[in-house]
């Protein structure tokens, strides 16, 4: 078994060249491989998405793409790529690809977030949670945190402001395997750097994220036959609540109208907006007061995902219970619960509580990255006691959708996007 664990530890060597050239048409960008000197030694990415592929990582450091008058994000803007030994400020373990395609769609999500200090946790490329608030970033980090603490274990942790002494003690209270932020204030990074094998980066362009807003870059694709599919990156429509497109809808020569969310609910529209930029769809987002509550990701069927959302809401909360007067994950109660009476009494008592909060729900706002074929995921919505939902609309049945945010009670919002926020 000793042996086994070698192949997680083993730096691969790969056989890259330096430098990359990609011509398209009669431009060319030019790729500069990524290395680092660490222990006087030269070294790239530990490994790929598994142990045994090696990988490297490629800067853009010449050249530029410019395609029907729009420029692409082109040198001197780079951000993972662009870390230097300078920046690596703790290797850790030395970060592979995963760890830093973590990072990477954090950026991506924290880019619509600039207006106030957020954080972002991240697993296997899929957020599981993030907060905006007004208190600060060792707030954003815990609201976070506690929207799933079970999946942010060994998880990513990106942030759009200095990280702080309080946010770095929060940090340390738990197991993640990086942390990204623009800058640390003082005494911070020796808070962190009690962790031998956090990896801590400083990105500086995290403080200025709101520059790359609306400006693409070009997203590649690769295919099992060696073949690609290049796309102009997805670019968020939705920057605030003006944005959003009034749901009307006809039918039959009726005209169906929904309710127009409110500021609170606009502004957590907005926000569970920005986090659906980075999970894979199909998905939906439960959110309030500026924090996930839910997050259903990668399920083939539009009501599936809500299902799964809310699933992992009541297991969440339940958790949350269990952790907090209990110090035992849910999972770990339950199975304790089966020989210990007291621990039966708890743990009973914290799913009634879990089923009359049911799983904290009451309150959200649900965005949709797609459309809803049918009513059936809005009227799972609606019965956990969401109040506005955000999707892209162009439905043949929107007028169903509608109808049934105008007969919930109370009466729920809905807007449109006027766009999918499908990730592949």
């Amino acid at each position: 078994m000793s042996d086994l664990k070698k192949m997680y530890r083993t730096l691969q060597k790969d056989a890259f060249p330096a430098e990359i050239t990609l011509t398209v048409g009669e431009q060319a960008m030019i790729f500069k491989k990524r290395t680092w000197t660490i222990d006087g030694e030269e070294k790239g990415l530990r490994y790929g998405e598994n142990p045994d592929q090696p990988a490297a990582l490629y800067e853009l450091a010449g050249g530029g793409l410019t395609l029907d008058g729009v420029a692409f994000r082109g040198p001197g803007q780079g951000l993972v790529s662009a870390l230097t030994e300078e920046h690596m400020l703790q290797a850790g373990k030395h970060p592979g690809k995963i760890n830093l395609t973590d990072v990477d769609n954090g950026i991506n999500i924290l880019q619509y977030l600039s207006a106030k200090p957020a954080a972002v946790i991240l697993k296997h490329n899929n957020p599981c949670g993030a907060a905006w608030c007004d208190e600060g970033v060792a707030e954003a980090l815990s609201r976070a945190f506690w929207s799933d603490r079970i999946a942010a274990f060994g998880g990513a942790v990106v942030v759009n402001r200095p990280f702080t002494r309080a946010a770095a003690e929060f940090a340390t209270r738990f197991y993640f395997e990086v942390v990204a932020a623009p800058a640390y204030e003082d005494g911070a990074l020796e808070i962190l750097k009690t962790k031998k094998n956090l990896r801590i980066l400083q990105i500086p362009g995290l403080a200025e994220l709101e520059t790359l807003v609306g400006q693409p870059f070009l997203d590649i694709k690769s295919l099992t036959d060696g073949g690609m599919i290049v796309q102009t990156s997805f670019c968020n429509r939705i920057r605030s609540a003006a944005d959003f497109i009034p749901a009307t809808a006809e039918k039959d020569g009726a005209t169906y109208t929904a309710r127009t969310p409110t500021a609170q609910e606009a502004e957590d529209l907005v926000f569970a907006w920005a986090v659906e930029a980075g999970v894979t769809s199909n998905s939906v987002i439960f959110a309030r007061n500026g924090s996930c509550v839910s997050i259903g990701t990668g399920e083939q069927d539009r009501v599936g995902c809500v299902e799964l959302a809310i699933h992992k809401a009541y297991t969440k909360y339940a958790d949350s219970l269990a952790f907090a007067e209990h110090k035992l994950s849910i999972y770990e109660l339950r199975a304790r619960a089966a020989t210990d009476e007291t621990l039966a009494a708890a743990a009973s008592d914290i799913e009634a509580r879990t089923r009359a909060a049911r799983g904290g729900l009451p309150g959200c706002v649900v965005v949709s990255d797609g459309f809803f074929p049918f009513r059936d995921g809005v009227d799972a919505c609606l019965a956990q006691g969401a109040v506005a939902i955000a999707q892209p609309g162009g439905s043949i049945r929107d007028h169903e959708v509608i109808e049934a945010c105008n007969q919930a009670a109370p009466q729920a919002a809905m807007v449109f996007t006027g766009q999918r926020s499908f990730k592949h």
